[in-house]
């Protein structure tokens, strides 16, 4: 049932409009003036309000931006006398959803409402769904390491500061780097990843700065680069210790002027990004073979977050198998497969070269395999093979 505030001085309207839409099915509260009005919406959630324009205490045009404030989502119809219409347009271009003249129309009102309804219903489903899509992964365990991490996570999040995540393959620092974002004021805008060592040395440049057309042979058009897609919001620089020289040279501009230049340009272009970058390597061992930048690594390592590989953290794997096995059973349409103590203790001795990833993919495969419960014989089976 949708509820509905109705906020009118003129006691008469009130009670008419509530008769009638109660009658129509929705749940009704009243108040009298903006002031009372804006108290109840502070603390009550309503599908729609039904505000008057003119009234004591606090007027129409002051609830509605008061209440956009609170909950820019809620649909409000504003209610004019004839003398008002031009207020109510006025209120209309501020946000209101719509306006009715006094005395109110009776099928106006119902199709006004009903519109109002569907809005309200359309943005919640999107947010959802937003949700859904853009939803970041849990970050599991309870052990010492990870209560460090995500401590670390919600006093660097609100900041500009950049951030430099370490750790071996698989330990989930790109995890890492979402929760900050996640968590920053950057996180309406975008994320945009960049895996260095996935692009040929050659088409770094490219892929992180842009190019303009005809600028190489490939060049069929003007390429937009990583750094001005994430304009606003975050980017990530994955396995940054597989840049080129020539590569960081740039990037080191980028953070200390907040300046790119595309490939075959000579226009700079002024970009607002907070950039995270991880690697798998040690940097300083990196720069003392000169195959990075020290400058570059003190400009990217404000605060390092170093995650640890799954065997430093043996704590957190019961946790971790218990939740991919219900995440992943879910994923399939199944119920949680329970598994036995057994079965867990070789888990939780096993060596993790693969860390998080790797532990993924065996509770998937165990859940495939297994029968109904996952037990020791089907880990030395599908996980152990060379032990038998």
């Amino acid at each position: 049932m949708a509820s509905i505030l109705i906020i009118d001085d003129e006691k008469a309207i009130r009670r008419t409009l509530a008769e009638i839409l109660s009658y129509e099915g929705y749940k009704i509260d009243e108040a009298s003036d903006g002031e009372e009005g804006l108290k109840k919406f502070s603390n009550t959630t309503f599908d729609v309000v039904l505000c008057d324009i003119k009234m004591p205490k606090m007027d129409g045009i002051e609830f509605l931006e008061k209440a956009k404030e609170i909950n820019p989502d809620v649909p409000i119809v504003v209610i004019s006398g004839h003398g008002n219409i031009e207020t109510a347009v006025e209120a209309v271009k501020k946000g209101a959803f719509d306006y009715i003249s006094k005395p109110p129309d009776l099928n106006r009102l119902l199709i006004t409402l009903r519109n109002a309804l569907d809005k309200q219903t359309l943005v919640t489903e999107t947010k959802v769904l937003k949700r859904r899509v853009a939803k970041v992964q849990e970050m599991v365990g309870n052990s010492e390491p990870i209560k460090k991490i995500k401590d670390t996570i919600e006093k660097v999040a609100p900041t500009e500061a950049r951030v430099l995540i370490t750790g071996e393959n698989g330990v989930g620092k790109e995890l890492v780097a979402r929760w900050i974002h996640e968590k920053s004021h950057r996180s309406s805008g975008p994320m945009v990843e960049v895996n260095c060592a996935a692009i040929p040395g050659e088409l770094i440049e490219s892929e992180l700065f842009g190019h303009e057309k005809g600028s190489f042979t490939s060049a069929i058009k003007q390429r937009i680069g990583k750094f001005e897609q994430a304009n606003g919001g975050t980017i990530f620089l994955d396995e940054i210790g597989d840049m080129s020289l020539n590569a960081q040279a740039k990037v080191l501009r980028a953070l200390q002027e907040g300046k790119i230049t595309r490939v075959g340009a000579d226009k700079d272009i002024n970009v607002d990004v907070r950039v995270v970058a991880a690697t798998n390597k040690d940097l300083l061992k990196e720069v003392d073979e000169k195959n990075f930048r020290l400058d570059l690594y003190h400009r990217l390592g404000v605060i390092i977050i170093h995650v640890p590989s799954l065997n430093e953290r043996r704590d957190d794997i019961p946790t971790l198998v218990d939740y991919y096995i219900e995440k992943i059973a879910t994923e399939y349409g199944q119920s949680k497969k329970p598994i036995d103590k057994n079965a867990m203790d070789v888990l939780a001795n096993y060596n993790w070269t693969g860390n998080i990833r790797e532990l993924r993919n065996v509770v998937e495969r165990l859940i495939i395999l297994s029968g109904k419960t996952i037990t020791q014989e089907d880990v030395e089976n599908y996980v152990l093979p060379k032990s038998k």
